[in-house]
């Protein structure tokens, strides 16, 4: 799922693009769609078909846009990290932050092992977009080659993985016997999404700036339009307590469902 504060790809109000503030505030808007309807599905509250046909499409799409503007936020902050950072400050901006982002993976595993023990998320949207910032370095390094690099882990995901085998490679797609997880997001077809992300932010915003014109309406697009897509790692944490609270008081049935969901 792009769950990366926008301040670390973009420090400052005028380098910032409303476009992809607005792409990420719609994979926000995505996510909590689908959520709430598998809230609706997980305590048996309704019928609803959350992992196949269209929604299963649409938690994919989900998924596939939060990882590819990770990915271009990367290429936007590479193009401006380069221009004023030496190599070892440049690596120690993408350690520093992959590794941020793999504590927040950690506190949502530890909260749903606690909570969903039955179905925690040991390696989810997170934990991927951590391992894949750590990476980034090896990437920029190599970007001429991304596009196909990208190509292959998809492909690689999808022909290759996921395979049963053990636990600790659970990152790869590989999975152990009995294994459920609420959200499982492995490196291989993923990271190739943000692989994917990176290249074609290196063809749009050719050094870090805009190389395509966008209608007047998305450049004066109001702030509180862009505030979702600025803020998606907040809301990444605080959606589902608050959809389960507004779930509770407004869907008969769904509080009973839940606790007896959890208490199995």
């Amino acid at each position: 799922m792009d769950l990366i504060p926008a301040r670390w790809f973009q420090p400052s109000p005028h380098e910032r693009f409303p476009e992809i503030d607005l792409a990420r505030g719609l994979a926000i808007a995505m996510m909590v769609v689908y959520h709430a309807l598998f809230d609706l599905a997980f305590t048996g509250v309704a019928m609803i078909p959350v992992t196949t046909g269209f929604w299963k499409g649409f938690q994919l799409a989900t998924a596939t846009l939060f990882l590819g503007i990770a990915g271009t936020s990367l290429s936007l902050s590479a193009a401006r990290a380069g221009a004023r950072l030496g190599k070892k400050a440049f690596f120690l901006k993408y350690l520093e932050r992959g590794i941020g982002l793999l504590a927040a993976g950690m506190v949502v595993t530890v909260v749903t092992l606690i909570v969903v023990p039955g179905a925690p998320v040991l390696f989810g949207i997170l934990h991927c977009i951590g391992i894949s910032i750590l990476l980034s370095p090896l990437f920029f390094r190599f970007r001429r080659y991304l596009p196909f690099a990208g190509v292959a882990v998809i492909l690689l995901g999808v022909l290759v993985f996921p395979v049963e085998g053990p636990f600790l490679l659970l990152p790869l797609g590989v999975y152990p016997p009995g294994f459920s997880s609420l959200d499982w997001v492995p490196l291989f077809p993923w990271m190739g999404v943000v692989m994917l992300g990176i290249a074609l932010g290196d063809a749009l915003y050719p050094g870090g700036k805009r190389g395509f014109r966008v209608p007047s309406t998305i450049r004066e697009v109001p702030r509180g339009a862009l505030w979702p897509g600025r803020h998606s790692l907040l809301l990444y944490f605080l959606h589902q307590p608050v959809l389960i609270c507004l779930l509770a008081i407004l869907v008969p049935g769904f509080w009973p469902g839940l606790l007896n969901v959890l208490s199995v």
